[in-house]
């Protein structure tokens, strides 16, 4: 149980940036909670492109999200996520709630650090993802409220999940597949920050079975380039 330490250190990095981001956030004038979540949203914006560029075929890539958006479409993934979010509270909640869950989950930090957490019992890049999660989190929640807080569940549950699995998983720590996730989750955090900066209310939820798609056509590209 040693290994799921980082994922509870990061959820409670989490709830502590969140708490902080709610108090500030009374405190805080308008013009610089606008100024600070632009920061928020340019940064992902960048977040998003640097994965992006990384990917080895952007076909596998392109197919990912074409495929898994119909997957999540067809589930309706999103307004399930903010289903949760409203059982609990309506509004701001729910939205905060899917957005800092997506953001926090879909970079390749989540991935290989967790897998190195269950293989390794090395927990050094979940620790540095908590330090951003912590900061992220204090500007999010200063917006969106305590759907930012509830976020911490989603990052315990798969963050622990990926380390118990980690043995099963190594795979995806491979050039040829993760740099190809890490390519889908680069536009899934692109998404995000297209969201937080209010230039277009993507569906970004709906797009989450991309990641579980592209390591499969990741398989089938490297089968046929042999």
């Amino acid at each position: 149980m040693r290994a799921l330490l980082p994922a509870l250190v990061n959820a409670v990095a989490i709830v502590i940036g969140s708490s902080a981001g709610l108090l500030l956030g009374k405190g805080i004038s308008q013009r610089f909670k606008t100024i600070l979540f632009f920061s928020v949203g340019l940064a992902t914006l960048g977040i998003g492109i640097r994965m992006i560029i990384g990917a080895n075929n952007f076909l596998v890539v392109l197919f990912s999200m074409v495929l898994g958006g119909l997957i999540g479409e067809w589930l309706n993934i999103e307004e399930k996520l903010k289903a949760f979010g409203d059982r609990i509270q309506e509004g701001d909640f729910s939205t905060g709630f899917v957005m800092a869950s997506l953001l926090f989950l879909v970079g390749p930090m989540t991935i290989v650090g967790s897998i190195t957490a269950g293989l390794k019992g090395d927990g050094e890049i979940i620790y540095t993802k908590s330090i951003l999660d912590f900061i992220s989190s204090i500007v999010l929640s200063s917006t969106y409220g305590l759907g930012v807080m509830l976020s911490a569940l989603s990052v315990l549950v798969v963050q622990g999940g990926i380390t118990l699995l980690s043995g099963s998983l190594n795979f995806l720590t491979k050039p040829e597949y993760l740099n190809d996730l890490v390519g889908v989750g680069g536009l899934l955090v692109l998404g995000i920050g297209l969201r937080i900066l209010e230039i277009k209310d993507t569906k970004v939820g709906n797009f989450l079975p991309a990641l579980f798609v592209s390591p499969l056509l990741s398989f089938l590209a490297v089968a046929l380039q042999k």
